[in-house]
């Protein structure tokens, strides 16, 4: 299943904003806006507005209520990171983004783990054949995280 194409950064953060609305959850949204502001151009000069085309990287950071605790870097090449109850899903194609979010606050996304070896797995499916997963520190489960706990 293709997503609907997210081309900028502020349109990434206005369909969190739906997700957010749809879901009761309030959201904060912090805006870095130039080459010299975003964080993936540390390389950037002093000064330094626009990138070498001409063009004014553009960066979101955004925190939702709530449980989970959800928070999107929305980031200007096209991909984010996702931190669910301090898991973090890094390079995430923006793309993804609202199906991604979607599939935690629906209760699709679930933990999974095993007794040998140890280990505990964050799972968020979206549609189509897309599933993300992250190791889980078994120090770090949070109730939200040990509610659906799956062990195989």
């Amino acid at each position: 299943m293709t997503h609907p194409h997210l081309p900028t950064t502020g349109a990434t953060v206005t369909a969190i904003r739906k997700i957010a609305a749809d879901h009761g959850l309030e959201m904060t949204v912090t805006h870095d806006i130039g080459a010299d502001q975003t964080s993936c151009r540390a390389s950037a000069g002093v000064f330094t507005i626009v990138d070498p085309d001409g063009s004014l990287p553009h960066e979101a950071f955004v925190e939702l209520s709530g449980v989970p605790t959800v928070s999107v870097r929305v980031f200007p090449e096209d991909d984010a990171k996702i931190t669910v109850d301090n898991v973090e899903f890094h390079d995430v194609p923006r793309d993804s983004v609202p199906a991604f979010l979607r599939s935690v606050y629906s209760g699709l996304a679930h933990t999974k783990g095993r007794l040998f070896p140890p280990g505990q797995w964050l799972i968020v499916p979206l549609p189509g054949d897309e599933t993300y997963k992250e190791l889980v520190a078994i120090a770090a489960l949070t109730p939200w995280l040990s509610r659906s706990a799956r062990i195989s």
